[in-house]
This record gives structure tokens, C-alpha cells and sequence, in this order.
């Protein structure tokens, strides 16, 4: 623990950002190393005569922040969590950083599911970090989930973050392609979701530096125009899902009429094109017969 005066943490501050870099990157390091939120960072322009206590010294957080501008490195891979929703994740360059837009697909579900006292089986497919399938674990105790991950890495990861949240046993984890491993469940998927890599083959190419050099590869291209993982997992979804049965996939900005079209050819109803906080067909959702 590091006590520091409001005033010399403040210039500290302003010095690193004139090194370059953004705010709202140095306050993401602050926050995942040092443990002072963007709440308490606010709080100091109006109580500077204070004292903080970092968990880590200046001079610590400064080698991570020029480690940063010299690397382009993400903030959340060089101190090993990220933030979403409300939870803490670990996180590694074996899985995707979860992006705030993916938040929405939370909100989506608790408008089509309501009943949180209903039991139901819901699968998070690459599963990642876990953030999905954690979220829905925390918010509806009588769910019982499921998540799968090709990478066993990732399943490692995920199950941390879940066991540093819960104590609770309503979230599974397998290591597997997809729907792989879920030949016992069978006809008994009440709510399939779904972030699947869906970056096309040129796009991917000229993806940010900070993006395309550290996330993983097989987190984020889809293929030649994106859609390889998309059609696998909607076209298996009935062998999988419940009569009524949800599927809710995140797609890339301009493919949603695809993944409708893919809906509709493998027997989906009520399929829709939902928008994220941009006002971009995000997400395609829809029922199974």
C-alpha cells in the first residue's frame, strides 16, 4: 500500500498524460492497478487536501503506463482484468476483452425471459472470460447455465471469474467447439447466446494495432466474409434448443440481414435485428418453431 498526497497524485497524472495516450486509459490503469475508481478520481478536484492509498506506487504504475504507450498493449492485458457490467474479470490474451456494446445482449435477454423464478437451461457459447454466462448466472440463481469454449485456457479463466463472483453452482464450464460439447443436452436449451468471431477477412486485416497484434485471432475473424462460426452455430441450434427455444447471436455491424436470412432458413420465428448503443443491427435474435 502507497500513501500519496491528493495534489502530488494529481500532478503525477497530468504528467502521464502528456506523454499521450487518452484519460480515460490512464484511469483504466488506476483503477485495475491501483485500486482508485473513476469515482474516486472525480472526488479529488473537489478534495485535493486528502491523502490516497494506492495498492501500488507511482512509480509502478508509471512503468505499466510507458509500457503502454511504447507497446500499445490493451490496459486490461497488462494488469490482467477488465471491467464489465459490474463485474471485475480476469482476462489474458487468450480471450477477447469484453466490449461494452456485448453489455446489451444482458439487457435483451431480461426483456424476452422475465420470470427470473423459472428454471431454464441457457448456454453461453465461447464463452471467453465467462462475462455472459456469468452475468446471467449472477442475475437469475434458478438458471442453470452452461458455457463452452474451444480453448481450454479460456474455460480456466472463465471458471476463475465465476468462482471469484459466486459461490454458487448454476454455471458449468466444457472445454469444446461450440455446441460439441453438449450432446447431453440435446432438446433441452431453453436460451442459446452467442459473441462468435464475426470479423471479416478484410476487415480483420486492417483492424487497430491494439486490437489485431494482442486479442486473440480465433476470438475475432469469422472468415472470408465473417459468417463461418455464425452459420455453424445457427444452423446446429435445433438439435439443441427447446420447442420455443431462444438463440441470440452478436454480429458485425453490416451482417444482420445475413444472420436473419440464416434465422429464417433453419426454421426460427419472431427473428429480429436488434441495435446496440450506436443504433447498429447488433444483435439477431429469434425462436426455434
Amino acid at each position: 500500500m502507497s500513501v500519496i498526497s491528493a495534489e502530488k497524485f494529481s500532478l503525477w497524472k497530468k504528467k502521464q498524460i502528456s506523454k499521450g495516450g487518452d484519460n480515460n486509459s490512464l484511469n483504466l490503469l488506476i483503477d485495475s492497478l491501483a485500486g482508485l475508481s473513476n469515482k474516486e478520481l472525480n472526488l479529488l478536484k473537489i478534495k485535493s487536501e486528502e491523502n490516497l492509498n494506492l495498492k501500488l506506487n507511482l512509480d509502478i504504475l508509471e512503468f505499466f503506463w510507458d509500457k503502454h504507450l511504447s507497446t500499445s498493449i490493451p490496459i486490461q492485458y497488462l494488469s490482467g482484468i477488465s471491467f464489465w457490467r459490474d463485474l471485475k474479470l480476469e482476462v489474458s490474451n487468450k480471450v477477447l476483452i469484453p466490449r461494452p456494446e456485448t453489455e446489451l445482449i444482458i439487457e435483451i435477454i431480461a426483456g424476452i425471459l422475465k420470470n427470473k423464478e423459472e428454471t431454464i437451461n441457457f448456454v453461453d457459447l465461447g464463452t471467453g472470460s465467462g462475462a455472459i454466462g456469468i452475468a446471467l448466472a449472477l442475475a437469475n440463481p434458478n438458471w442453470n447455465g452452461i458455457a463452452t469454449d474451444i480453448d481450454k485456457n479460456a474455460i480456466d479463466i472463465a471458471s476463475r471469474n465465476f468462482g471469484n463472483h459466486s459461490d454458487q453452482s448454476n454455471l458449468k464450464f466444457y472445454n469444446g467447439n461450440w455446441w460439441d460439447p453438449l450432446a447431453n443436452y440435446k432438446g433441452e436449451i431453453d436460451l442459446a447466446v452467442a459473441n462468435p468471431p464475426y470479423i471479416p477477412q478484410d476487415t480483420y486485416e486492417v483492424l487497430p494495432m491494439e486490437v489485431k497484434n494482442f486479442e486473440p485471432k480465433n476470438a475475432l475473424l469469422g472468415g472470408k466474409e465473417g459468417l463461418d462460426h455464425i452459420n455453424e452455430i445457427v444452423q446446429k441450434a435445433p438439435i439443441y434448443l427447446k420447442h420455443k427455444g431462444w438463440l441470440l447471436i452478436e454480429n458485425h455491424f453490416d451482417q444482420g440481414d445475413r444472420v436473419k436470412q440464416l434465422f429464417l432458413e433453419n426454421r426460427f420465428t419472431s427473428v429480429k435485428v436488434l441495435k446496440d448503443f450506436s443504433g447498429i443491427g447488433r444483435f439477431t435474435i429469434g425462436r426455434y418453431k
